[in-house]
């Protein structure tokens, strides 16, 4: 069974990149860093329609402080479970 490739958001972006640059057409693009056509093509629209994100400066803060909320309150919940399974084990 082959595993599937994962690519990082860096790469990702630069191969979205240089098809927006339009001086080489997606199947050369894609051959090039060994990735099928329709995944450049997924990854140059995700930069076109997601694009302007970047340079919206609340929205990324909002979703740090969102972020930083969420780890602590999973980390919580991990706390309470543990306490919970503890204290079921110590009750029987």
């Amino acid at each position: 069974m082959m595993k599937r490739r994962q690519f990082t958001a860096k790469f990702k972006f630069q191969v979205a990149l240089e098809t927006l640059k339009g001086t080489e057409t997606v199947n050369e693009i894609a051959g090039r860093y060994e990735v099928h056509p329709t995944q450049v093509k997924q990854w140059k629209k995700q930069l076109q329609e997601e694009g302007a994100e970047l340079f919206n400066e609340k929205t990324s803060k909002v979703e740090r402080v969102q972020a930083e909320k969420e780890t602590e309150l999973y980390e919580q919940i991990g706390r309470l479970q543990v306490e919970v399974a503890w204290l079921k084990k110590k009750v029987t």
